[in-house]
Order: C-alpha cells, then structure tokens, then sequence
C-alpha cells in the first residue's frame, strides 16, 4: 500500500482508505468473536454484559491510544462508546438482560 506522500491522485487515496477500511472490518470482526467468547464465560459465572469499571478501563486505554497516535482522544472516546455498547448489546442477546445478573467487578 503507498503512503499517504506517495498518493498522487484520488484513486490512489481512496483505494488507500477503501484497504483501511477493510482491515477495519476484519478486525472489527474479529473483536466479535472475543466479545462472543466473554458472553459465553460470563454466562459459566453469572456475570453482566455490562461491567462499569472494564467499560471506563478500556476507555481509558483507548484515550491513551489516541494520544499515543496523535488522534482527539475526546472523539476516539465517542466512537469507542458506541462499539462498547454495540458489543454489550451483542453479549445481553445472548446472556440475556442484566438486570438477571450480578455485577461482579
């Protein structure tokens, strides 16, 4: 894949962005299947989808990560939320709603 300097035209870019893109998905998707894992363990040990404190843990991390690539942690935050409720919202179809569950940090 060129670089972005190497880029002459818009083909280039977005045939650079559509790969991204791609990559994304894949990894996206791969992150479903350890968030498919997780609902699978926590349902051995009566766990929750939703664990505040591992929510604001990876939130955390991810703010570091923005920083540490020179991103706006505050919109990568944004954007994380979103994917953490989406995984949530996969977990409790198939653990079923939290309110059944305890939370055990």
């Amino acid at each position: 894949m060129k670089t972005p300097q190497d880029c002459s035209n818009m083909a280039d870019i977005r045939a650079a962005i559509d790969r991204i893109d791609e990559d994304l998905v894949r990894l996206f998707a791969q992150r479903a299947t350890y968030i498919d894992r997780a609902s699978e363990i926590k349902a051995t040990v009566n766990l929750p989808a939703r664990i505040g404190g591992r929510v604001e843990e990876v939130v955390a991390n991810v703010r570091a990560h923005a920083l540490a690539y020179g991103l706006p942690p505050d919109l990568v935050e944004k954007l994380w939320r979103r994917l953490i409720d989406w995984s949530i919202a996969r977990e409790e179809s198939r653990l079923g709603p939290d309110s059944l569950r305890k939370d055990n940090e």
